[in-house]
């Protein structure tokens, strides 16, 4: 939830996080006024870490949503001193808040929690917010878990399916993911994972004796900083390989270029850790505490997207509140070499260009896209934007006026900003915004594929179920949205990411119903990419979200 400014909705959702997180469930000796009940205090706490924390941070000091420590203090850079607080909001205008979210973007909360659950949040967040442990490397090794040793890796698939065209699903309620077979819509496993999966990654290489196989291993990384890795090639009940616990609250993982090294970063603690990509054994752990770019000490520096550089032997990895791109090289873990590049707060997710040299990063609350030049190490530029970019993983397409471009949508309104990205090429329109398309409502995905003529946008952010029940297509020729596609009518259901198929002749969305479910309650549609009508739907899914479609990832295809 956020307090008065735009924010994240449902990608902002935090794991819920064990009673280990926060230590001792007894309500703090500082509660006087307001006060709850420990029964009431624990649940709070658990639900903040559930639906809050995301965006207003473990410590509650605020990054895409606003401050809601009990109280706050700020000094501007001219001397002036505003002051605020949950406190100074008061019990029932934070519960009405809670209730029906705010005109700056925040969702309401009221179809998620019951009467009474609001009423002890908006109680709990006028009390002073508990702080988590630490987490060490050796608590972390404790964690690893093997399923299928290297030894009895197999040297070619045991299914007998294109598994290059399988789509990865994410099923963020129950803790797993789906593998669909692109071709049959057939789901071939239901596998169990990390609370709430943020993000999945394939990697490119692998070390292992065998003949490499781009896409063949994925890596996942829950909201409970369960990071745990799938083998492709192996029969439904043997894809889960193994597994580490990296954090108590995490986002994003990557895998080196060569293939050795998987790294995840945490929310809390912040940190990243690098583990070894084939036994999943923590190798080394970095705290990204520190200080930010407008020279404040922040202890809750946490670790948005991580990205391997394609041209480079290295990871680029958002420290959010920092607002700092830190360019990690993997290539001796003993003398690890980081650049710290300044750019802008509060750093979220991002993509390559096609080249591979520069990554675009939403920073959110700056309502900015940061370019980063991966070669040269440093920053290239800021590209102001509406408010709130969220692109997601992305969109790069030609365009007839500005040529390379590439987009993003918004959290905060219902734009799509497109700006140039080919300094070789079209040097007078990289990194200026070349047009900007209004849509019907705010969102959280753009996506594409070089053989379509459109870039398609969900309009996940829009309070009016209707719209976020919705995606647009929109013309690369024109800028025009050519059709709007209704994916479900359905009450407590959305509309979000969009991925095509190997081929680029399907495009598929997913409907997913907010509400926690133990039964199967998603779906995802698939449109045919060039007619725009709908073709199939796969059902059975659990609350599905993101879907990565296994050639499209391995090959960088946006």
């Amino acid at each position: 939830m956020s307090l008065g400014i735009t924010q994240k909705k449902s990608s902002c959702i935090m794991s819920a996080c064990l009673a280990l997180l926060l230590g001792s469930t007894a309500v703090p000796a500082f509660a006087q006024d307001p006060t709850l009940s420990t029964e009431a205090f624990d649940s709070s706490k658990q639900l903040y870490f559930e639906r809050c924390a995301g965006c207003h941070g473990v410590l509650r000091k605020g990054a895409t949503g606003k401050n809601l420590e009990p109280h706050w203090k700020k000094t501007a850079k001219d001397g002036t001193a505003t002051e605020g607080g949950t406190l100074k909001l008061g019990q029932e205008r934070l519960e009405k808040i809670i209730s029906f979210g705010t005109e700056g973007g925040m969702n309401n909360f009221s179809d998620i929690m019951s009467e009474q659950e609001i009423k002890e949040m908006a109680t709990y967040i006028m009390m002073d917010p508990p702080k988590p442990p630490e987490m060490s490397l050796a608590q972390m090794r404790e964690t690893r878990k093997v399923y299928v040793e290297e030894a009895d890796y197999p040297t070619e698939p045991l299914h007998g399916r294109n598994w290059e065209n399988f789509f990865v699903v994410i099923e963020r309620d129950v803790g797993k993911v789906a593998i669909i077979d692109g071709d049959t819509k057939e789901i071939v496993a239901h596998i169990p994972t990390g609370y709430a999966v943020h993000v999945i990654k394939a990697s490119e290489h692998h070390n292992i004796n065998e003949p490499e196989q781009p896409g063949r291993f994925w890596y996942t990384m829950g909201r409970d900083g369960k990071m745990t890795k799938i083998d492709l090639w192996q029969t439904p009940d043997k894809m889960l390989v193994s597994e580490v616990t990296v954090a108590y609250d995490a986002r994003d993982v990557a895998v080196s270029g060569d293939g050795k090294y998987v790294i995840g970063g945490g929310y809390w603690p912040p940190h990243f850790v690098i583990a070894d990509a084939v036994t999943m054994e923590p190798l080394k752990v970095v705290s990204t505490r520190g200080v930010n770019i407008d020279g404040d000490y922040v202890e809750e520096s946490r670790v948005a997207a991580i990205y391997t550089t394609p041209n480079e032997t290295s990871w680029l990895v958002a420290v959010k509140e920092l607002g700092q791109m830190w360019q990690v090289d993997y290539s001796d873990l003993d003398n690890l070499r980081i650049e710290k590049i300044n750019t802008a707060k509060f750093l979220h997710d991002g993509f390559f260009d096609p080249t591979g040299r520069y990554f675009q990063i939403a920073a959110n609350a700056s309502n900015k896209m940061v370019v980063v030049d991966s070669k040269e190490r440093k920053l290239e530029a800021l590209i102001d934007t509406a408010p709130l970019p969220h692109p997601g993983p992305g969109a790069n397409w030609n365009d007839p006026k500005c040529g390379p471009v590439a987009g993003t949508t918004h959290l905060g309104e219902g734009t799509v900003t497109v700006w140039g990205n080919d300094p070789e090429g079209h040097p007078d329109k990289a990194w200026k915004t070349c047009y900007e398309v209004e849509t019907d409502g705010a969102g959280l995905f753009i996506r594409t594929h070089p053989k379509s003529k459109y870039f398609w946008v969900d309009q996940t952010k829009h309070p009016e179920p209707e719209i976020q029940q919705s995606v647009q297509v929109i013309s690369k020729e024109t800028g025009e949205i050519v059709k709007t596609l209704q994916i479900t009518e359905e009450e407590g259901n959305v509309a979000v990411h969009i991925e095509f198929n190997k081929d680029g002749n399907e495009v598929w969305v997913s409907k997913w119903n907010r509400a926690t479910s133990k039964e199967p309650n998603g779906e995802i549609v698939i449109f045919d990419a060039d007619t725009l009508e709908e073709k199939a739907r796969v059902k059975g899914l659990y609350a599905p979200t993101g879907k990565f479609n296994v050639y499209n990832r391995t090959n960088h295809v946006t």
